[in-house]
């Protein structure tokens, strides 16, 4: 596999780029299309298309602006 980039979009998913599995809880992995670039998961809880965003997050009022901690 690749390398896998997760971007944290300010109020916004999480966008995941590279070559990746996802799985549920229960071990049943998505099927991906493997001509997609990247993938958007939601961090809201708003999207009908769980785990994945719909742009719900907008309409919800999601805000959240995560930060790496500098040293």
């Amino acid at each position: 596999m690749s390398e896998v980039k997760v971007n944290i979009r300010d109020n916004g998913p999480l966008l995941v780029e590279g070559s990746f599995k996802l799985v549920d809880a229960a071990g049943n992995e998505f099927q991906l299309p493997a001509d997609k670039p990247a993938f958007a998961l939601c961090r809201c809880g708003a999207s009908a298309n769980k785990p994945f965003c719909d742009g719900a997050h907008k309409a919800a009022g999601f805000d959240s602006a995560v930060r790496c901690p500098t040293s």
